[in-house]
């Protein structure tokens, strides 16, 4: 079992006494996450960057392997970046597209992912499609399959959305697009350090997260992981003297393995302390996080029905630590700001950023509730009192 106590001691961010709701936005960090960040940077200022950097080679390396660790990958798969949108990207931009080739999108995509499919689109002369969702909100596999064909290139998968607690069939859809010869690359950003990940298991052939959100990393971190037998075939759309060498005045050769996606310079501090993150969740076990998370929204979705006016939105068969809500009378951001004032901290989900499904739903916004292992029953009670006294 893990000592709640003393993970709470571990988290300077509650010390205040705050009911902090927003893991799903950008996480509270753990005192040794921090101060990894922080010791570099003094180091840094030491004896300059990059003697800092070459001290913790093998420090930075084993940032890969917690991380292969943690998703059933190994470390020449991973590429370290600043964000999930970021790695999202780079993996898209460099699939080969022509003409009439096809990527399919869920109703549930983030809206970085569509924008840079578009954008991709209109370069390419490739088209952008949208696979519809079944009565219960997930992606529908049987309209995936109808839809597939050998224009298809790509498929991009939203493991969980920004806006709600639903998740998506992974797997079964990449099986699926696998059949007629499409990419898939899974979104993970939501789902990483709160769901179990097994590349392996999903099969998909990338996948993109973050670091500042359940894995509660810095921010300015994320990674990109890309299937071994195809990270050698792929050549990004941005190179550097990391990603390629350069081997005579008119050839230059690539990185061998995932590092090809990486540039030189990055934020060695931040990089640290994610890698101190992802050691922290595999040191408390992640099957236990994973359930702890998974108890805690479950609580909220049972009380928060109770409070007046309260509707949770979440769709799904399965679902994630996010919970999702609309208050009626209440506009959402005046609702977060009136719960802050209640030293409860939630965050704001707009229709931009889940376009498709937002428009469907006929959803301006909502406000998104995401408990983290590290808040207990109190805080919980806490935020549902602050509910109901707001909706009195």
């Amino acid at each position: 079992m893990m000592d709640l106590a003393a993970i709470r001691a571990d988290t300077p961010g509650l010390a205040s006494g705050q009911v902090f709701l927003d893991s799903a936005g950008s996480s509270l960090s753990p005192r040794m996450v921090t101060d990894t960040v922080i010791a570099h940077l003094r180091r840094e200022t030491e004896i300059g960057g990059y003697r800092a950097a070459n001290e913790r080679l093998d420090d930075l390396a084993a940032v890969k392997t917690s991380i292969a660790t943690l998703i059933g990958a190994t470390a020449d798969t991973i590429a370290l970046s600043d964000s999930a949108s970021r790695s999202w990207a780079d993996f898209a931009y460099s699939v080969a597209l022509r003409p009439g080739d096809r990527i399919l999108i869920s109703g549930a995509d983030y809206a970085s992912n569509a924008i840079a499919a578009l954008q991709r689109a209109r370069q390419t002369g490739a088209v952008v499609e949208h696979i519809p969702s079944d009565d219960t909100g997930r992606l529908d596999t049987d309209a995936l399959a109808a839809m597939l064909d050998e224009r298809v290139k790509l498929v991009s998968l939203q493991h969980a959305p920004t806006n709600g607690g639903l998740v998506n069939p992974v797997g079964e859809a990449t099986r699926i697009a696998h059949e007629a010869g499409a990419l898939v690359l899974l979104d993970a950003c939501q789902s990483i350090g709160q769901l179990p990940i097994d590349v392996g298991a999903l099969g998909v052939d990338a996948l993109s997260a973050t670091g500042r959100k359940w894995l509660r990393g810095p921010r300015g971190t994320g990674f990109l992981y890309v299937r071994n037998e195809l990270v050698r075939t792929m050549e990004p759309g941005r190179l550097d003297l990391h990603s390629a060498q350069w081997v005579s005045p008119t050839e230059y050769r690539l990185a061998p393995d995932a590092s090809r996606f990486e540039f030189w310079e990055c934020d060695v501090a931040a990089r640290l302390g994610l890698g101190a993150a992802v050691d922290y969740l595999l040191a408390l076990g992640p099957d236990e996080v994973y359930a702890a998370v998974a108890d805690r929204a479950g609580y909220l979705r049972k009380a928060m029905p109770g409070v007046p006016g309260v509707t949770v939105r979440d769709l799904g068969t399965e679902h994630s630590g996010i919970v999702s809500f609309t208050v009626d009378g209440h506009e959402p951001v005046a609702l977060r700001d009136r719960l802050a004032e209640h030293a409860v901290t939630v965050t704001v989900s707009h229709a931009g950023s889940t376009l498709l499904d937002m428009t469907a739903r006929e959803l301006p916004a909502i406000v998104r509730a995401s408990p983290h292992y590290f808040v207990d029953t109190d805080d919980l009670d806490r935020f549902v009192a602050a509910l109901a006294e707001i909706t009195r």
